[in-house]
């Protein structure tokens, strides 16, 4: 999580700070004193609450709209809220179940994995679900196929550890025959099994034919765009949720939202922050370098096996979101992802 300014805030403003969240969380409208003592039986006058709201609204952790009298959160009220505040809330036994229940069925399957993630949680958390598939950090090679198509056409089949199929078709000056092509396959696999992109690259001699050196030069150029971490497919679930949302009652904020989910090279960039740290991160609004964000929040978790297998999942909402089960299910579901990929035959 990000570290923000700390605030040395008496209890009485800690409680009040969490209940206009918890409360501006619920309904979406601005959160008067009046509400607060009603609601939940503070044992002050509203007087003095509305002295704690403005003191919190100096300070910027409460802001408010402008002709309301009730106040809502800033983001370094948020920030506050989940570093200092926010509960841990465990998924329901029931939830944890079912989930496990889904996964279980497709127990070998790695893409459904992705999509059973995706939709679990959009659907806990009601927001727009985010997963990146499992693979290795740095890619290696395993294995390639070169199969006659037709006369001067080749199909070039290249099979890398992490399980990822790449095909190529080539086209040839002269034809050649599929017991050749199966020896220059053996030959390759041979020099180039187990090796980075950066090894294969420098693999070649004056003895390797030109064809030999063009599907050395593919299986490179294929390795490069893999392990470029923008390159990688998003799996997305939850947009209906999401919009079902108040904030997109304004045809303006829908739009904007829907133009974040179509920049892959921007949600790569915010997903990618997830596998440079451990455990749950939280990017709150304005503290994203993008201005798009201001208005959005993403709790992302990378899961997996640390230098193996690894991949990102989170959620992306309003930045009025109920941080403590959007944290839960983003843990509950990495922790899982990586238990069953921890299982899979080395």
């Amino acid at each position: 999580m990000a570290t923000q300014e700390r605030f040395e805030l008496t209890k009485r403003r800690q409680q009040i700070l969490r209940l206009v969240i918890q409360e501006y969380v619920k309904t979406a409208t601005p959160v008067a004193s009046e509400t607060l003592v009603r609601k939940y039986g503070l044992r002050v006058s509203s007087a003095t609450v509305r002295n704690e709201l403005s003191f919190l609204e100096e300070i910027g952790l409460l802001t408010h709209p402008h002709t309301s009298a009730g106040r809502i959160p800033t983001d370094s009220g948020y920030r506050y809220f989940v570093e200092q505040l926010m509960e841990w809330q465990p998924l329901s036994s029931d939830d944890r179940r079912m989930i496990r229940h889904q996964f279980y069925q497709v127990r070998t399957d790695m893409e459904e994995w992705s999509r059973l993630a995706a939709a679990a949680l959009a659907r806990l958390s009601q927001s727009t679900a985010m997963v990146t598939p499992a693979r290795s950090p740095q890619i290696h090679f395993k294995h390639l196929e070169m199969l006659s198509v037709y006369e001067t056409r080749v199909l070039l089949v290249v099979i890398l550890r992490d399980g990822t199929i790449r095909q190529h078709m080539l086209t040839l000056d002269e034809s050649i025959t599929q017991d050749e092509l199966s020896q220059m396959a053996n030959k390759l696999n041979e020099q180039m099994q187990g090796q980075s992109a950066a090894q294969i690259a420098s693999l070649g001699s004056e003895e390797w034919s030109r064809l030999e050196r063009q599907v050395r030069d593919l299986v490179v150029g294929t390795m490069e765009q893999l392990n470029r971490w923008e390159c990688e497919p998003i799996i997305r679930d939850g947009l209906i949720q999401a919009l079902s949302q108040p904030e997109f009652a304004a045809v303006e904020r829908t739009r904007e939202f829907l133009e974040i989910l179509d920049q892959p090279t921007l949600l790569a960039e915010l997903l990618g922050r997830a596998l440079q740290q451990n455990g749950v991160q939280i990017i709150i609004g304005g503290e994203s370098r993008h201005k798009e964000m201001r208005n959005y929040s993403m709790v992302v978790s990378r899961y997996g096996l640390e230098g193996r297998l690894e991949g990102v999942l989170g959620i992306l909402g309003p930045t009025r979101m109920p941080y403590p089960r959007s944290v839960s299910s983003v843990h509950f579901i990495a922790r899982l992802m990586s238990e069953l990929l921890g299982q899979l035959p080395g």
